[in-house]
């Protein structure tokens, strides 16, 4: 008995020993809980999907570590109120498209889309190898905020116009929807540039609030009806070549990551960029088939006169801009260095093949 009961005393000291000495588990990760506001409607194809696809590949990327819930524009802060909400930390996150918030910077502008600029191809060419993402940081981080790129639409169309343009006259008077540059450029030929949030296009397009409207292409123009209100179709979207949309986040949430989350939702930004452009150009095609044919809207070229008078105007517009504000200066130059080189290359290499494509 006194031997049995001695083996038990030592079992007993070596089993305390051993969880006294075995190494305590790691407490589980906290949860990070994230809001991200959008500019559009909530679960609009693909621009307000590709929020979603955003928010879900960083939770799934992170393993659960990061939670983001996405709100519509108006279903926590209006469309173009989004910028504020995230630089004063009311959200964690904003989708939307740089150039609606010149008013905070005339610069920001050439990180969405300038009229006749750089496709999609080139935009994110110049972003992540030309320079132009560091520059975009430079403007954002006096905001607080950290910015990427998150999709492209690729080239758009020229929009719906309930009247055909024949000639530069046409476009004098005409109350058009159209953002940014594209916007001052319409001025400049005689017509009102509206700013318009995407829910309410269709509405004003409808009422004749305004006689035209671009919004992005065949893909989203068809989820939106917008050939309920307007049966001339036209294209190339000269204002919008290569529309970059953004992911902006409130720099101190950013900054308060581990560094392997902060890597992981900058590369989720990454893998949506190139989805987006991907998914647009898939059914970008679809959608206009349907338009055509299903629908009878009358798909029609602007004249060759038009485009290269906005060409021009175009020129006078950035050059001015460029000329009153010293950051457009700076990222103007860069840009417009990217884009006289880029160019040449496209002109032996996408330019050529698709001319003998056609052939």
């Amino acid at each position: 008995m006194r031997r049995r009961n001695f083996i038990q005393q030592i079992g007993g000291t070596v089993a305390a020993g051993a969880v006294a000495s075995a190494p305590s588990l790691a407490p589980a990760a906290e949860q990070i809980h994230w809001k991200m506001v959008t500019a559009w409607p909530k679960n609009f194809p693909g621009l307000g999907t590709n929020a979603n696809l955003l928010a879900n590949s960083i939770e799934q990327m992170t393993g659960g570590r990061i939670v983001v819930k996405v709100y519509g524009a108006k279903e926590l802060v209006p469309a173009f109120e989004v910028f504020d909400a995230v630089s004063s930390g009311t959200a964690q996150m904003g989708h939307a498209g740089a150039y609606y918030w010149k008013g905070k910077s005339e610069a920001v502008q050439f990180f969405s889309s300038v009229p006749f600029g750089l496709t999609a191809q080139e935009m994110n060419a110049w972003l992540y190898y030309g320079g132009g993402m560091e520059l975009w940081r430079e403007i954002y981080d006096q905001f607080g905020l950290i910015p990427a790129a998150t999709g492209n639409s690729g080239v758009q169309m020229a929009g719906w116009f309930n009247k055909e343009i024949n000639s530069m006259e046409d476009l004098k008077g005409l109350k058009m929807r159209i953002p940014g540059l594209g916007g001052e450029v319409l001025k400049r030929a005689g017509g009102t540039p509206v700013t318009i949030a995407g829910g309410e296009l269709f509405t004003s397009l409808k009422s004749g609030t305004i006689d035209a409207t671009e919004w992005v292409g065949p893909y989203n123009d068809l989820a939106f009806g917008l050939y309920k209100a307007a049966k001339y179709y036209y294209y190339p979207g000269w204002h919008e070549p290569g529309s970059t949309l953004e992911c902006f986040m409130n720099k101190k949430a950013f900054n308060a990551l581990p560094n392997d989350l902060q890597s992981i939702v900058l590369t989720a930004c990454k893998a949506a960029n190139l989805d987006m452009l991907a998914e647009f150009t898939a059914r970008n095609n679809q959608a206009l088939q349907q338009l055509v044919n299903q629908h009878n809207v009358q798909l029609k070229a602007l004249p060759d006169e038009v485009l290269i008078k906005l060409r021009s105007i175009s020129q006078e517009v950035v050059s001015e801009m460029v000329g009153r504000d010293p950051m457009s200066r700076k990222v103007y130059e860069s840009f417009e260095k990217f884009r006289s080189q880029v160019i040449q290359w496209e002109k032996v290499s996408e330019q050529a093949y698709l001319r003998a494509r056609d052939l």
